[in-house]
């Protein structure tokens, strides 16, 4: 696999470097110190998997990431951060990436995210789910701390103004199982080899869920999963 790597550290981008290409499956196309050095670069290089800093001077990752992905909507970038509450790198989401890692992974779980974007999965850390339903959560019925809380869950079920438990009941017992998965950070790999199935059945229950849920992607699928106490 093909990987542009963006950060405005030379040493991280390094230390990036010397990880990924000790593993025989990536290879590191080229480097960017900023976000237009990036947009450049994917336009140039079109590598399978951007590894995008948030915070740089000039154009930030989360421009970039939009203007990537604005250029070729099959581009698969993965948000990297420090801190697991980071509202840019959750905006990165939105603007189009395809996975959020902190910086501090290991080198298993950067790779393993790497994998599950180039084949069409998603990636979010599970240290960052709860983080997710904290930033998103106010926008979902009754807000973040009443879908946080198992009384609030209660409550919201019980909203007239709230369908999550009709939206849920359009789901199969398999679908539901892959959703409470999906919550718990597994790829699609991981899911299949949890439930006994093949990871092409497996994308096909992704795809039901979001469209039975009226969901646009898996990050909201998690939020969803969380305040409608599955996770």
């Amino acid at each position: 696999m093909r990987l542009l790597l963006v950060d405005d550290q030379h040493l991280i981008r390094l230390g990036m470097r010397l990880v990924l290409e000790s593993n025989d499956e990536f290879e590191v196309v080229g480097e960017a110190g900023d976000g237009r050095e990036a947009v450049a670069a994917a336009a140039r290089l079109r590598p399978d998997v951007i590894l995008m800093d948030v915070r740089m001077p000039g154009m930030d990752g989360i421009e970039a990431t939009r203007a990537i992905v604005a250029g070729d909507p099959a581009s698969r970038v993965i948000i990297l951060t420090t801190f697991d509450l980071d509202e840019y790198a959750f905006a990165g989401l939105n603007a189009g990436a395809s996975g959020f890692l902190l910086k501090d992974a290991q080198p298993v779980e950067l790779a393993a995210a790497i994998r599950a974007v180039a084949s069409g999965d998603a990636a979010v850390s599970p240290r960052v789910t709860r983080k997710l339903l904290e930033l998103f959560g106010p926008q979902l019925p009754g807000g973040a701390a009443a879908a946080a809380s198992p009384e609030g869950r209660a409550a919201a079920s019980g909203d007239p103004a709230d369908d999550s438990s009709a939206r849920l009941a359009t789901l199969t017992e398999r679908e539901r199982e892959v959703l409470v998965a999906m919550a718990e950070g597994l790829t699609n790999s991981e899911i299949a080899a949890r439930l006994y199935l093949s990871e092409s059945t497996v994308k096909t229950h992704v795809g039901r869920v979001l469209m039975k849920l009226e969901l646009r992607d898996r990050v909201q699928a998690v939020i969803f999963a969380y305040s409608a106490g599955l996770a």
